[in-house]
């Protein structure tokens, strides 16, 4: 099996979404203009699904209140201290900037709805081989 979408239930899909198109460059694959207001969108490879909708069957969950380990949106990043001031001037928060071992840098921040979003500047990029 492969991987296809990872989902978010938010309060307001239409915005997140636009948040997550502007300030990361995710496109939309697939949105409904009605009810839930579902938001399919890729990444610049395409390889790599993100949805967002609201839908009132389920409760919005408490993000923010959410610590970081239990999950969170991960992206490359070639410069991540860059994309972190860039990301905050956009609403995002900072929760933690982690040096690695190697040399890689994560940093760990919140969008504006307190969804946790990892930026990953790697010495060695994961080998999609």
């Amino acid at each position: 099996m492969n991987f296809e979408h990872f989902a978010l239930n938010v309060a307001d899909a239409r915005t997140v979404a636009a948040w997550y198109v502007k300030h990361l460059g995710f496109r939309i694959a697939r949105h409904r203009d009605d009810a839930p207001f579902t938001h399919f969108l890729a990444d610049a490879t395409g390889r790599v699904i993100v949805e967002f909708y609201s839908n009132p069957a389920a409760p919005v969950p408490d993000y923010a209140a959410a610590h970081p380990l239990c999950f969170h949106v991960a992206v490359i990043a070639a410069d991540a201290r860059a994309e972190c001031s860039r990301l905050f001037q956009a609403g995002a928060s900072l929760f933690r900037e982690e040096p690695q071992p190697d040399g890689s840098l994560l940093i760990m921040l919140r969008d504006p709805w307190g969804v946790p979003l990892q930026l990953c500047q790697r010495t060695q990029p994961f080998s999609l081989s």
